[in-house]
């Protein structure tokens, strides 16, 4: 076997880090009316061994909270002197939209939109610009980690373009339950980035401005597993649980306005033409019955009871395998996330977020 190589000194933003430091980084992204500045944090890891460089990013949405902690967790964890290649962790891209607890930026544009970005466009196009020119640019892999918007609930799952080979293959080695083939949407750092040969997984799991255990653990292992197969950390030994690839997902929306009761839940396999839930006037009257237009697994729903006519209520994936299939699928993955977090925090490996 090949002796690992020493790895390279890492120049980022001014900054030089060698081989086994680590070094937190401020780059500028906006002033405010005050000219103080905002700036978004970067914590820069460079192994002792040669390797690939990655990008673990969160909160490009400024209210998407869980991936945060992903980032703190995967942070407090990594060895230098164990890695190999670089890690890039970014847990706030929109700093902007972070403060103010909200999705987009004060031009209420969304920084996801804007990628690639331009030197003389708005403040978010600005930022996009700054970000994939200064950072995205330089990594070989990106795992970008989001939630649901607000009152929307996601379950774990990777949205990624299956039809480049490496991004499918460290989707499977991240290993959600459900795993979209989802074509890339323009502006977005994943369509940016993969047009530029840089594998891109979107990770979405959980509700915005929400802390959910589950949802950090199954990010934080994710992002381990691909760390894994890209060879920055030491491969496990642990089976790595199933998923089960979408051919196409569609939102059930509301046919009328009122009150909202559901009565399925996140990874729970519908029929066609079950009562998913019903919508009815405050005392009850004039109540419709949302059917499941075909059989499917909910991936995603609304959380908030009060709807409109036309609201995306539940977002259905459709898959070759049986239903059935993926439904177990769905319930081992929770189980394996409950003993493997249960472990890591009796072990000191992690800590709660609570």
């Amino acid at each position: 076997m090949a002796k690992a190589k020493r790895n390279r000194a890492f120049d980022f933003l001014g900054e030089t880090i060698a081989p086994g430091e680590r070094k937190i980084v401020e780059l500028e992204a906006a002033k405010l009316y005050t000219h103080s500045p905002l700036s978004i944090p970067v914590e820069v890891v460079n192994g002792q061994l040669a390797g690939p460089v990655l990008m673990v990013n969160a909160a490009i949405h400024g209210d998407e909270l869980n991936g945060v902690e992903v980032v703190r967790q995967l942070i407090n964890t990594i060895d230098a002197s164990k890695l190999k290649g670089t890690l890039i962790a970014v847990p706030i891209v929109n700093v902007v939209g972070f403060i103010h607890k909200s999705r987009y930026l004060p031009d209420r544009r969304d920084l996801n939109r804007c990628f690639p970005g331009s030197e003389k466009g708005s403040l978010a196009s600005r930022m996009a610009h700054t970000f994939f020119d200064t950072v995205a640019k330089r990594c070989d892999y990106i795992l970008d980690l989001h939630t649901g918007a607000i009152h929307r609930t996601n379950l774990p799952q990777i949205r990624a373009d299956l039809s480049n080979p490496e991004t499918l293959r460290i989707a499977q080695a991240f290993a959600t339950p459900v795993i979209v083939d989802a074509p890339l949407r323009d502006g977005s750092l994943r369509s940016e980035a993969e047009r530029l040969g840089i594998p891109v997984l979107t990770y979405e799991a959980g509700e915005a401005l929400r802390f959910e255990p589950i949802c950090i653990s199954a990010g934080f292992l994710g992002v381990q597993r691909v760390m894994q197969a890209i060879g920055m950390l030491r491969a496990s030994r642990k089976k790595r649980p199933t998923s089960v690839i979408a051919k196409s997902t569609s939102w059930l929306r509301a046919e009328n306005d009122g009150i909202l009761r559901t009565v399925v839940t996140l990874g729970e396999k519908v029929e066609k033409g079950q009562i998913l839930a019903y919508i009815s006037a405050p005392l009850g009257h004039g109540e419709i019955e949302l059917k499941a237009r075909k059989a499917g697994i909910v991936i995603g729903q609304q959380t908030l009871p009060l709807v409109n006519e036309g609201d995306a209520i539940f977002h259905l994936a459709y898959f070759d395998e049986d239903e059935d299939e993926v439904e177990q699928v769905v319930e081992e993955f929770i189980e394996d996330v409950f003993d493997t977090d249960s472990e890591m925090l009796t072990t000191g490996q992690i800590n709660s977020p609570s």
